[in-house]
């Protein structure tokens, strides 16, 4: 049996919760390769060195300035959306022709599927949030996203099927046109041996470890606010700014240690030392920092709104502090550092789901 696993390639995320699905078709003796795209090659092959990757259409997402402006944005680049789906569609047709795969998993890749292969989109979107001076498209949205999911053999959701898992009404819908597969949170972190005995008995020698991640120019403002009210916080604090294409380099600037990259075990270190993390709300993060066991500071990109959604929920049930990026401050980040009501995201036992799902779809293939 062979498949051929693609994320999409807006941000890192969607790449590394990726991860655990590719073990899972390798350790059930499934011949797998992966699609990549220029900005998400690195990191895979990192962590699949002797995993053959082909290259894939990119969406080329670069966001707009201001978040409110998203909505704009993504009708003014509908063409050339709607372009790139067709050649991926097209892509995936020709890979399946010419190289034999039996299984297609798409993670949130919208038209990567193909007829004469078993396709799997995988989301945990299957609402798609809008803000509420664009709720009256939300039912657009919700259509399309629907019609995007019914082309596909199965819909597969990185959330556990009890309400309201990690995503909440984000995952869990009343109505989807393909039965929802439920697959549990995906993390790259679990693939580590011994992960969670070692993240507890951490001693905890880092004020804060910041993260930064997604796609320009969002990504790069993040990081140059969090240089600045860093360096304006007593403390000892980290920075991973999420370059894994970069050669890796450390060095320091004052009280804060700069990492162009860090490897996976690494990564899980640096977080399990850190009294609080600070990163963007996007969901596979969440997933790896609740399977990591941090206390989190959420920062939603700005015009992703699924992100706003999550922090506010996270925080509304204790779980993590939400902050907007403009009002990320030295004196707001200096209250929350000092909050005690909040706890730890919850972890999750071990499941089969994952596994089931892909034994099921090897099965039926």
């Amino acid at each position: 049996m062979k498949a051929l696993v693609a994320p999409l390639d807006w941000g890192l995320g969607h790449a590394t919760r990726c991860a655990p699905i590719v073990r899972e078709f390798l350790e059930k003796g499934c011949d797998v390769e992966l699609s990549v795209t220029r900005g998400n090659a690195a990191i895979l092959r990192e962590m699949f060195p002797d995993v053959r990757q082909r290259l894939a259409p990119s969406y080329n997402i670069v966001y707009p300035k201001h978040g409110y402006n998203m909505a704009f944005w993504l009708l003014r680049n509908s063409a050339h959306l709607n372009a790139v789906m067709r050649a991926e569609h097209h892509y995936a047709e020709e890979m399946v022709e010419r190289h034999g795969y039996d299984i297609l998993v798409s993670d949130n890749r919208f038209a990567f599927r193909s007829r004469k292969a078993k396709s799997v989109y995988m989301t945990h979107q299957c609402r798609i949030a809008f803000p509420k001076m664009f709720r009256m498209f939300e039912a657009f949205g919700a259509a399309w996203h629907a019609s995007v999911m019914s082309r596909f053999d199965e819909v597969w959701v990185p959330d556990v099927p009890e309400f309201p898992g990690y995503a909440g009404k984000l995952s869990h819908v009343d109505s989807c046109p393909r039965p929802l597969k439920f697959v549990g949170p995906l993390s790259r972190f679990s693939m580590l041996p011994d992960l969670v005995p070692a993240t507890q008995s951490a001693a905890k020698d880092l004020d804060v470890v910041a993260v930064v991640s997604g796609v320009e120019p969002a990504r790069s403002r993040f990081e140059l606010r969090l240089r600045s009210v860093l360096s304006q916080i007593p403390g000892k604090h980290v920075v991973i700014l999420g370059k894994p294409a970069s050669s890796q380099k450390t060095w320091t600037e004052g009280n804060v240690t700069f990492y162009n990259h860090l490897p996976t075990q690494e990564f899980a270190e640096v977080i399990s030392r850190a009294g609080w993390v600070i990163s963007r709300g996007g969901y596979s993060t969440v997933m790896d920092m609740a399977l990591l066991g941090a206390h989190c500071i959420f920062v939603p990109t700005p015009g992703q709104y699924e992100q706003v959604v999550l922090a506010a929920d996270l925080s509304a049930a204790g779980y993590a502090v939400s902050m907007e990026e403009d009002a990320l401050t030295v004196d707001s980040l200096k209250g929350a550092l000092q909050r005690t009501d909040v706890v730890e995201l919850p972890r999750q036992s071990k499941n089969t789901l994952l596994s089931d799902a892909v034994t099921q779809i090897l099965r039926r293939t």
